[in-house]
């Protein structure tokens, strides 16, 4: 199935990755866990290899690429239309 990105571009998203980045060692437990990666920011564009996020971060204007194959879930925000 592909997806029709139309309508949510200018929406706030918030990206689960595949990919873990980091351990954490949980010395209580003795072992090793892993962090759960998100990337969140407004949808400005979508490839076909994958999706353009904007974002600020220490007040700079930041853009990330996501490759469709990094993405494990997307939350979507603020889709209910504006009645004024």
């Amino acid at each position: 199935m592909k997806m029709d990105w139309q309508p949510f571009i200018g929406k706030l998203v918030n990206v689960t990755l595949h990919e873990n980045y980091g351990l954490i060692d949980d010395q209580r437990n003795n072992q090793t866990l892993y962090e759960i990666v998100f990337k969140h920011g407004i949808l400005i564009s979508v490839y076909e290899e994958g999706l353009l996020l904007e974002t600020q971060r220490e007040n700079h204007k930041v853009n990330i690429f996501i490759p469709h194959s990094s993405v494990k879930c997307i939350e979507f925000f603020d889709l209910k239309e504006d009645k004024n």
